[in-house]
Parts: structure tokens; sequence; C-alpha cells
């Protein structure tokens, strides 16, 4: 038996991996026996296999202007840019409407760190939302964002989320976690804030009793350790829920750095590397039950392939994605497509909430009523 054959055993046994095990994991060129054993975690955490969700929903980026100047984003525009915009309520209750009318459940609004905007500015914004559409679950706002409002408020961070979640806000989605090591933060995204603000800024969502999710992005040049340590730190602040009776992290969505048009010059991971992380996430966080495919930043085939290394979930419809269209690698996908595509891989399509319910179950050869194109 190999070390990683005896690595992959004690984790199907239930055994939580160490660092060691993690870093000889990433150091391991066995991908397909890395991907069987995540497959069959995923089995454990998910009996009602064949079946694979997805939610309809719509990201919002409703405004451009930012100030952290991520060397990695090819989205923002500083303040005062001639393309620089900011969306006017009408045009973002518009959007909204229309992602109901398809039958969409969930809202991903997010946009930079705009400098100018009060704190107000939100809680108006979500009161006016849920007050037109109460149905509907506003899974919104960066890491980021939640710090630029503690600063321009200079509210406590417990009382900002506090605020927005009684004005509307349901859940965190978990983007600007990159990865949970400063080193490499300091170097693609210095004003972003250390990996133990993120985890800070997450775990008071925990507390305030608001579910969240957990990001990871892969290719900016970080060592094999720093991607065990981002795991590692995940699974404990998860732990830290679990204890307190929280749910924590609902899902894991790890993808990879898509160097087009921005200022970091890195190469690009390809599929193999993406698939391998993945599947290793899965093995490691043993504490998180729903892992999302990446099909935006992937494509649709690579995405279908990832149902065989860890993922139960083929993550968002997305209506409208304009931060990862901005690097060049926006794959556009419509609801019926995804039902052809988790067919294709032998599984049952599902449509599900945020909160991972099942809403929907597709029989074979059932369309969606209403269908549409991600626009841009």
């Amino acid at each position: 038996m190999t070390k990683i054959d005896a690595i992959l055993e004690r984790a199907l046994r239930g055994e939580r991996l160490t660092f060691e095990d993690g870093l000889m994991l990433y150091e391991s060129d066995e991908v397909e026996k890395i991907g069987a054993a995540a497959h069959q975690i995923m089995l454990k955490n998910h009996p009602e296999f064949p079946i694979t969700t997805f939610v309809i929903g719509r990201n919002i980026n409703y405004s451009n202007i930012c100030d952290t100047f991520c060397r990695f984003c090819a989205f923002y525009r500083p303040s005062g840019h001639q393309e620089g915009y900011l969306l006017s309520d009408e045009e973002i209750l518009q959007k909204i409407k229309e992602t109901i009318d398809v039958g969409g459940t969930e809202i991903l609004m997010q946009g930079g760190t705009h400098p100018n905007l009060p704190f107000q500015y939100y809680l108006d914004l979500l009161r006016k939302i849920k007050s037109h559409f109460p149905q509907i679950t506003m899974h919104s706002f960066s890491v980021a964002e939640i710090l630029k409002m503690k600063e321009v408020s200079g509210l406590p961070l417990e009382e900002v989320i506090r605020r927005l979640h009684e004005a509307g806000l349901d859940s965190l989605p978990g983007a600007g976690a990159e990865i949970l090591d400063d080193r490499t933060r300091m170097k693609i995204s210095r004003r972003k804030g250390s990996w133990t603000e993120w985890i800070h800024v997450m775990e008071m969502a925990h507390r305030l009793g608001i579910s969240t999710t957990a990001t990871m992005v892969i290719g900016f040049g970080e060592s094999m350790e720093e991607r065990v340590l981002h795991l590692l730190r995940i699974r404990e602040s998860q732990d830290k829920a679990v204890a307190s009776g929280k749910v924590g992290y609902l899902a894991f969505i790890p993808w990879t750095f898509q160097p087009e048009n921005t200022h970091l010059s890195v190469e690009k991971v390809g599929p193999e590397e993406y698939l391998k992380n993945l599947a290793i996430s899965r093995l490691m966080l043993d504490n998180v039950k729903n892992f999302q495919s990446s099909w935006v930043t992937m494509g649709p085939e690579v995405g279908k392939l990832s149902l065989s290394y860890g993922c139960n979930d083929f993550g968002s419809t997305m209506m409208e994605e304009n931060v990862v269209s901005a690097a060049a690698c926006t794959y556009k996908v419509n609801t019926n497509l995804i039902l052809d595509l988790i067919r294709q891989a032998g599984r049952v399509p599902a449509q599900r909430n945020t909160r991972y319910e099942i809403l929907r179950i597709f029989e074979e050869h059932e369309r969606a009523e209403n269908d549409f194109v991600m626009q841009n």
C-alpha cells in the first residue's frame, strides 16, 4: 500500500486528515485515485445521490467602483473613472424581478469597496428589495464590502452585520477568501485585509445566525503549504460554528484564477489541477457538506467532470456575472443546459434554494419552464 493509499483509506474511514496528509496529496500525481476517494466521501454526505442540485440565481454587480485595487481583478474602476458605474435602485429591482420571473430564488449582489457610499445606502437598498420581493434570498456582499461598511460607518463589526441582517441580508457569500495566508494576500491584494480578518467576519456572521459559504482560488503562485493551510483554517472555523450549534459554512466553492486582462502575470492553472484541488478539499473539509462546481471559470464540460471529484452541486445558473467575464472567461450556461449536463454525468438534476433545500426534482427529459442565458 502506498502512502497515498493509506491517506485515502483513513479519510474513507472517517479519520481527519492532517497538514502533512494534505501536503502529500497535493504533491501526488494520482489525481483520478484522489478524485475517486473524494467521490466516495461525497456519497457518504449525500445519500440522496444521484440527485445533483443547482440554484437559479443572478449575480448583480451593483457597482464597479472600488478602492481596494486588487492586482488580479479586471472588473474594478477607481472612483471618478469614466467607466465607473452605480446601478440605480430601479435597475436593481428590475433585475431581481426578471430573476423571479424565471423561477429564481437567490440574488448574489456584490460590487467593489465603494469609498463614497454611506452605510445607510446598503440598509435602504436591502429594505427596498425586501419590501418589493420578500421571497427572494439575498446571498450578498463580500467580506471586503462588509469591512468597508464598517470603516465608513465607524460602527463595530457586529453591529454592521446585525443591521444588514435586520435590513434583509440572508446569507453571506465566501468571496474574497482567495488564499487564506498573508504571504500571498499581501502580494495580490494588500488592501483587502489579512486572512484572520476574513475569518473574523465569517465567524461573526455565524454567531449572529447567518449562514455563509467559503471559497478558495488557486493559481496566484501560492505554495502547496498555503493551499493546505487555507483548508485547515476553513475546517477549524467550521468546527467553531458546529460546536456552538450554528450552521456555519453551507458550502465550499474552489475555482482557479483567470489571469486574462489583469495585472498579475502567472501561468494559468488547468482543469486537472482544478479537479485535484477540488478532490483534496472534499477530503480535508470533513465538516462541510456541500461542494459547488465552478463551471463559470472552468467551463461546462469540466463542471460536469467535477461531479465525479467531490461535488454534489452544480452551483448557480448565474444570469449575470460581470466580475469573471471581465477576465474573459465567462461561459454561457442556461437552465436547460445545466439540466442536460447533470444528466450527461449520470445524475438527476434538482433545483434547490440557498439553504440547499430541494425545491423541485426534474424528471428525465423534463425541461425548465423558463430559460435564460447569462447576460453581460
